[in-house]
């Protein structure tokens, strides 16, 4: 059996109250939620949540809120492994036991079945301790450069100054998407946001990734998802 655990606190700071923020018509967390129950992928598909109104429209929209966060998994620092193993936890001594789990994050409204059953199915048939979606720089960031307090500038990797773009491997980032893991190495590792040590990735479509950090983010991601649902129900 497998759960999705979907973490949600109410307490965001660069948008406040992201994750139930209207996005394209429904709360955000809406999309999670409902990939998460069209897959059909999990016998649970839960939000843990300290805030009373996130977890009535997360029932709303169809998962389940069974006991709330505790407020020590609330703050600004904790992170998605925490949560998972309070969930888990829990769920233990409520005598219930799960084989794989996927932490889905509230603000993935491009996410989609395709790519969560993708996910699955790398994690099931590899050796990984947890699977994650990962996007591609779109520059090389061996090139990348910083700068100093006087406006001054330094390559990042000087060795690779002169060398050409096309030369320098490809670069990927967390799409900040979902995990999947082996509920039992939850248990059996001290840092518990790792989620394993063998991982395993997917590679996203440039249009299937947006971070939402700010506003502009938020409305790149509406457009793109918008873009998305047209193209799909072009291709029917």
């Amino acid at each position: 059996m497998n759960i999705c655990i979907i973490p949600a606190r109410g307490g965001s700071k660069r948008i406040a109250r992201k994750n139930i923020k209207d996005f394209n018509g429904r709360p955000i967390i809406a999309y999670a939620i409902e990939a998460a129950l069209k897959s059909e992928l999990f016998s649970e598909v839960m939000v843990s949540t300290e805030d009373d109104e996130i977890a009535e429209i997360s029932r709303r929209y169809g998962a389940t809120v069974p006991f709330m966060r505790s407020q020590k998994n609330a703050d600004d620092f904790t992170g998605p492994g925490d949560v998972v193993f309070e969930v888990l936890t829990k769920y233990s001594e409520l005598g219930q036991q799960f084989d794989n789990g996927c932490c889905i994050y509230a603000t993935s409204p491009l996410l989609t079945i395709a790519r969560i059953s993708e996910g699955l199915e790398l994690l099931t048939n590899s050796k990984y301790d947890v699977v994650f979606p990962v996007g591609k720089y779109s520059s090389p960031i061996w090139r990348s450069c910083k700068l100093d307090a006087k406006s001054g500038v330094k390559m990042n990797f000087p060795e690779y100054e002169k060398s050409r773009s096309q030369d320098l491997p490809d670069a990927y980032f967390d799409a900040g998407q979902f995990y999947w893991f082996h509920t039992q190495n939850i248990f059996n590792i001290d840092n518990k946001n790792t989620f394993g040590k063998n991982k395993g990735v997917i590679v996203l479509d440039d249009l299937e990734v947006q971070d939402i950090d700010n506003m502009d983010d938020w409305q790149i991601a509406e457009i793109k998802q918008d873009y998305l649902m047209r193209k799909r129900v072009k291709s029917v």
